[in-house]
């Protein structure tokens, strides 16, 4: 089961891989599992703020409807 990452923490060491990525050290290896941990990052990310946008168009659906109430 995959460990749920703060939304924060996985654009800080999204930064931290690109900043890797783009300084050319390191092995070919090195690159690539880096390159494999900036994909998981952002496919955690991407699930993250689908989850938010999700829970922000309920919150705004409830809104609304209460409004339509009044």
């Amino acid at each position: 089961m995959e460990q749920q990452v703060r939304f924060e923490d996985a654009m800080q060491k999204l930064s931290e891989i690109v900043e890797k990525l783009e300084s050319g050290e390191g092995s070919l290896d090195e690159m690539i599992r880096l390159y494999e941990e900036g994909m998981s990052m952002v496919k955690a990310c991407e699930r993250q703020l689908d989850a938010y946008e999700a829970t922000i168009s309920k919150l705004n659906e409830t809104a609304e409807g209460k409004r339509d109430a009044e």
